[in-house]
């Protein structure tokens, strides 16, 4: 406690503490006092504000009943003459002084007598009720016998004024008005005080109007004001107060100002005193601070050097541990592992389609989600389980102390829940699965690198076969995956050496039995391996990135293809091309598709674009605009595989499809599974009633075709029509057979 206080008491900050407190004192009483003062001050222009509000009140309420007794004479003596009546009303004007003009208004709302009449003849023969809101108001006060003003009117007679109304009579025997005409200017400077008129700022508002402003001779303050409202019969007047500063100096005072200069005085020398103690103190301390800085040196060298430890085995985004710990770390598992005769499992994680939502959402994006990713990853982490990030979008998992495989399945299980829930990114939630491949020691590697290399292989196993799922590694793997590489090497070729070939699958006018189009598919004419289907290398080419260049060359083979037939009989069948994820992410798409279309002069209508299901929910926004911009262009749109993944009205209602094609799946029994007639059926009609067509993939009997035929499905494409074939052999085909009879379609 001693040491402590002695250490406030050494401070640097001490004096500049003490002197701060004092200010923040002094400041605060001040603020205080100065709040005080200035709520009296406040509560004196209010009061004064409610003293002129009443005031005012009360003397025009006596100038309402003054007007009010003369209209009483009048209708007590109705022969009463004009000569009579300007006596009367002159005795007013000089005893009250304050009317500009006292009137006689008759039934018809028209002055006929007024006083004084110099000045006022052009008043004479005016129709007072000369709006529709004055005459509604007159004709009220005749009717009730009450008063009425007009508000702040432009008076005829010239200025600003205020009008009265005091019926003479009401209902049948209503004979008029007498009415009392009030200069705005002469009312105010009446009513007002000179004390008031000297010491305040005055602003009348008539209605929210702006309608008087007295402007004293001294400097006026802004910081106070005070207004209050004043009724006077249908007339809302609110009166704003402004002191001048010559006033507020004289009920201000100087005490506040007193109070922090002295308040300051004092923290000066209290801080002076404190700094004179903290010299002679701090001469005693010296060699003590040296000694503490001394030790704090070498504990911050040895916290840094933990720091780098643990720096150079934790990867600074994910948290988690890195590539080069991780393998230093399944090295020691490994050796443990072979001292005492147990297993282990090597798990390589990868995050489906992260790439793809990397380029098109950021890379804030990506490494947000990485971030949430190792999150729930690292909850699985113990004694027994060691999570690391690997890089990019692959992450490690090693388990030790592995009895059997059901403890591997079991860390899978685990593994694949971390991605059950969606993520929640940037205000937007997300879907992510993972692909795992998984090799265990010793079967499927002695070593750390081994078990990598083979976990790794697994994993592409695993992808090929569809992704959110996870490959063991087993015998013959390596072999196959060799055969892979050496098959993307040469696909880098294959572009070059332009070894692609299009094949065309018609597809048949269920209402015509004509073909009227065809689906391009691309074939790969390896110079070795033959002809190659497109299930065994567009994987490769989406996973390397020439699932792009893939695609250009289609869409170039397609507009060819057209342009060939431009004059011959199928001048008028259209071509369907495929479009991959990673191909509509291009903004050079739509671009490269029109500049197709243009170099060989094909109409837009003739190629049909297909997408699968699954490509919709990827990017939603900017696919919508890249399929608008397609649309624009001409080009049909196509839904591919409906029904097997994520089928959705929305597709239908969001994006301008023209056709719609049923997955094979649900073809192949349609005659067995009433079921899958049924799904058919309901499909054919929703798109039917939306205006659009309907292609079923897979027939492959004539049952089939006749059953479809019967539900007005529009195409039909499969064996039973044609396989895929070269345009040379398609061309022949269809030429000789306009009508294209089923029977013709036995040799293909």
């Amino acid at each position: 406690m001693h040491k402590r206080f002695l250490n406030i008491l050494l401070s640097p900050a001490l004096p500049a503490i003490v002197m701060l407190v004092f200010l923040t004192v002094a400041l605060g009483l001040k603020h205080s006092m100065d709040r005080q003062q200035n709520q009296q001050i406040q509560s004196i222009i209010t009061q004064e504000a409610g003293n002129l509000s009443a005031e005012l009140g009360e003397r025009f309420k006596a100038h309402q009943q003054a007007i009010k007794r003369m209209a009483q004479r009048l209708r007590a003596t109705p022969d009463m003459t004009e000569e009579t009546w300007r006596e009367d009303a002159r005795n007013y004007l000089n005893d009250f002084g304050i009317y500009q003009a006292i009137e006689w208004i008759d039934r018809d709302f028209i002055i006929r007598w007024l006083e004084p009449l110099d000045g006022n003849e052009s008043a004479v023969g005016f129709n007072v009720a000369f709006s529709d809101q004055r005459l509604h108001a007159l004709t009220t006060a005749a009717a009730e016998g009450t008063l009425d003003t007009s508000g702040v009117i432009t008076l005829h007679q010239g200025g600003n004024g205020l009008v009265v109304y005091a019926p003479v009579g009401h209902g049948e025997h209503n004979n008029g008005f007498i009415a009392g005409v009030f200069l705005l200017e002469n009312l105010a400077g009446t009513l007002l005080s000179e004390q008031l008129r000297s010491d305040f700022l005055v602003v009348i508002e008539d209605n929210g109007r702006p309608v008087y402003r007295l402007t004293p001779d001294e400097p006026v303050s802004q910081h106070f004001t005070t207004a209050v409202d004043a009724q006077f019969l249908s007339s809302n007047w609110r009166l704003t107060l402004n002191p001048t500063q010559a006033w507020l100096k004289q009920h201000q005072s100087a005490l506040p100002g007193v109070t922090l200069y002295t308040l300051l005085l004092m923290g000066g020398l209290v801080s002076l005193a404190g700094l004179l103690i903290q010299l002679v103190l701090k001469r005693n301390q010296d060699l003590l601070k040296t000694r503490y800085e001394l030790d704090q040196e070498i504990q911050q060298r040895q916290i840094a050097q933990r720091d780098l430890a643990r720096l150079e085995s934790t990867d600074s985004l994910t948290g988690l541990a890195n590539r080069r710990f991780f393998m230093e770390d399944l090295s020691h598992t490994l050796m443990l592992a072979d001292r005492h005769n147990r297993q282990a499992a090597m798990v390589m994680i990868d995050l489906d389609r992260f790439q793809m939502l990397n380029d098109s959402l950021g890379h804030q994006f990506g490494d947000e989600l990485l971030i949430k990713v190792s999150e729930r990853l690292k909850a699985l982490g113990n004694e027994r389980v060691m999570i690391a990030y690997a890089g990019g979008d692959e992450f490690m998992v090693c388990q030790q102390h592995v009895d059997n495989v059901d403890d591997v399945i079991h860390l899978l299980g685990q593994i694949q829940k971390c991605f059950a829930e969606p993520y929640a990114i940037q205000g937007h939630i997300y879907s992510i699965t993972a692909t795992m491949g998984i090799a265990i020691y010793p079967q499927s590697g002695t070593d750390a690198d081994t078990l990598l290399r083979n976990a790794d292989i697994a994993l592409h196993r695993a992808k090929g076969n569809g992704r959110n799922s996870y490959q063991f590694y087993t015998e013959g793997m390596l072999d196959q995956e060799v055969r892979r590489l050496e098959l993307d090497k040469d696909l880098a070729k294959a572009l070059e050496q332009d070894q692609f070939v299009l094949y065309l699958q018609p597809q048949l006018n269920l209402e015509t039995m004509e073909v009227a189009s065809a689906e391009a598919l691309i074939r790969w004419n390896h110079p070795e391996r033959g002809l190659i289907p497109p299930i065994e290398f567009i994987p490769l080419a989406e996973e390397s990135g020439r699932i792009t260049d893939i695609g250009r060359w289609v869409v170039m083979a397609a507009c060819r293809q057209l342009a060939a037939w431009r004059n011959g009989p199928l001048s008028q069948i259209k071509i369907a091309i495929n479009l991959s994820g990673r191909e509509l992410d291009n903004e050079d798409l739509v671009d490269h598709i029109q500049r197709a279309l243009t170099l060989y002069q094909v109409d837009p209508r003739q190629l049909e674009v297909e997408l699968t299901e699954e490509i919709f929910i990827q990017n939603i926004e900017h696919n919508r605009n890249q399929l608008m911009r397609l649309h624009e262009l001409g080009v049909h749109l196509a839904i591919d595989d409906f029904g097997v993944g994520y089928s959705s009205l929305a597709y239908l209602r969001d994006f301008p499809v023209d056709l719609l094609k049923i997955d094979r799946s649900f073809i192949t029994n349609i005659t067995e599974r009433p079921d899958d007639a049924i799904i058919t059926r309901a499909v054919t009609n929703l798109a039917h009633n939306l205006g659009v067509k309907v292609v079923a993939e897979g027939v492959e009997s004539e049952e089939q075709l006749a059953f479809l035929k019967g539900l007005k499905c529009d195409f039909a494409q499969g064996y039973l029509i044609s396989r895929p074939v070269e345009a040379r052999v398609l061309e022949p085909l269809l030429q000789d057979n306009p009508q294209f009879k089923l029977a013709l379609t036995e040799q293909s």
